[in-house]
């Protein structure tokens, strides 16, 4: 039996999607590794965020093939989707599957094990129009669309099944359903249509497209007949969801598909959008108990003139009014988590300090900071001030120390009491889970996890990798 592994890289949104290709393939009868070096096939899930993730995902297409060189390699995802003659280049790469196109994994696993060179003949197009055009992967040479840049076979013999992913207007259902987990995600939403200046995912992932509500209470059945106690709602844009749909729908509509799933004790989001969270919308979030009290709001900064730049169609007060109604909401110890980028084109530092201060002034839970990444084909990218590296990284280190402390402020409040805590795993006789605040906890006894524990918290304790936790 032919066995393929994946590497994920990026965020919860490519995790998803390995993890569903690799459930396409299991259902096709291959075997799933977790080892590359005993794997027939490796597929890298990659990220294309910014330079360093681009970077790393290069780097780690070259050490999956230096690993294993006998396996067939696949560049998949945001940078296979973005930079297909630069995946397809790489030492090693037998074949690179767009964003569009992750159904097609199977097919071309297939095509690997019955020792196929061609893809196969006379299967229609996924746009309905010819026999396996090049916009879906292998159309000759003179027939190609005018859009389609990348498309056919152009490098070095490596496979480029690579569509031009702004012409897709279908979400792409995928399942993925696992045994043995406690929290599942469940995507329901692809693509973006905002185009913030410094952003270059519209361009990997194209424009907005909701799963429909059937699908999502289908796939919502099977996670809760599984027995998962958690289950994250994720996508790349996800409070746009159902707006393509043009019949009203919302992200609450998402959340009424869990009517009756009484397995499935807490529902999380992935990162919401500040401007698109109404009063209507946090209402009823509210009155529903099994939503989780953490919030990730992408901030990216907290200076309305590089808010502004950014276009990201809000203010810092806009900001700090929401985080202040999902606290009256959902209870002051709500967490709200972020992201913030350092050193943004022509950022002064006056801006950066507003950042500091504004920081300070919501109380985050915690902080993801990035280094501006210039990403070629954004706004941002043509905009004069641009920082050097020096100059990120100081502004960065600054800016994780303020979210360091406010971490550690947050979890403050924790200690002396006592929190519900959804065990993932126990190791060593020591039971790891978190709380529906995404708060660490660890427990100095066996409990068998997938299960809940009410614990009182002692101690906030650092990690080995600085990471902190509830003990």
């Amino acid at each position: 039996m032919m066995r393929c592994c994946f590497i994920t890289l990026g965020c919860r949104v490519n995790q998803y999607e390995s993890d569903a290709m690799a459930e396409l393939l299991t259902q096709a009868g291959f075997e799933i590794t977790e080892n590359p070096a005993e794997a027939d096939v490796c597929i890298v899930n990659t990220c294309t965020v910014t330079n360093i993730a681009d970077r790393k995902s290069r780097q780690m297409l070259s050490k999956a093939h230096k690993l294993n060189p006998n396996a067939k390699l696949i560049a998949a995802g945001c940078f296979a989707q973005r930079s297909p003659e630069a995946a397809a280049k790489l030492e090693g790469v037998y074949a690179v599957l767009g964003s569009a196109d992750k159904n097609r994994v199977v097919e071309l696993v297939k095509s690997i094990a019955e020792g196929r060179e061609n893809e196969p003949k006379g299967e229609k197009c996924n746009c309905g129009e010819k026999e396996l055009c090049d916009c879906c992967g292998s159309m000759k040479k003179n027939e190609q669309p005018e859009n389609s840049e990348y498309s056919g076979n152009k490098s070095g013999g490596a496979k480029i099944l690579v569509r031009d992913v702004m012409r897709e207007h279908e979400f792409e259902e995928m399942s993925a359903v696992h045994e043995g987990r406690t929290r599942a995600y469940l995507k329901i939403q692809d693509g973006c249509n905002m185009f913030c200046t410094y952003c270059a995912i519209p361009y990997a992932r194209g424009g907005l497209r909701s799963r429909s509500l059937e699908s999502v209470r289908a796939e919502a059945e099977k996670l809760n007949n599984e027995g998962f106690s958690e289950v994250v709602l994720t996508g790349i844009h996800l409070m746009s969801y159902g707006r393509d749909l043009r019949n009203g729908t919302d992200i609450r509509d998402a959340v009424r598909c869990f009517d009756g799933l009484d397995n499935i004790k807490r529902i999380r989001f992935g990162s919401l959008e500040p401007h698109m969270m109404t009063d209507e919308i946090i209402a009823e979030l509210a009155d529903n108990k099994r939503i989780c009290r953490q919030f990730h709001l992408s901030l990216q900064s907290g200076s309305d003139t590089v808010l502004e730049r950014m276009r990201r169609g809000y203010t810092s007060e806009q900001y700090f009014e929401l985080c202040q109604k999902l606290r009256g909401a959902f209870g002051s110890e709500t967490a709200v988590t972020t992201d913030i980028i350092a050193g943004f084109p022509g950022e002064t530092e006056e801006e950066h300090l507003e950042t500091i201060e504004f920081m300070r002034k919501v109380d985050f839970a915690k902080v993801h900071i990035f280094p501006y990444s210039r990403r070629s084909g954004t706004k941002a990218d043509a905009m004069p001030g641009q920082l050097s590296n020096a100059e990120k990284s100081r502004r960065a280190g600054e800016l994780i120390a303020v979210g360091r402390e406010s971490e550690r402020k947050y979890l403050e409040q924790h200690v002396g009491k006592t929190v519900n805590v959804l065990i993932e795993k126990c190791v060593d006789n020591v039971s790891y889970g978190c709380t529906d605040t995404y708060a660490a906890v660890r427990i100095n006894s066996a409990i068998t996890p997938n299960t809940f524990a009410d614990v009182k918290i002692k101690y906030i304790k650092e990690d080995m990798n600085g990471e902190l936790y509830l003990l």
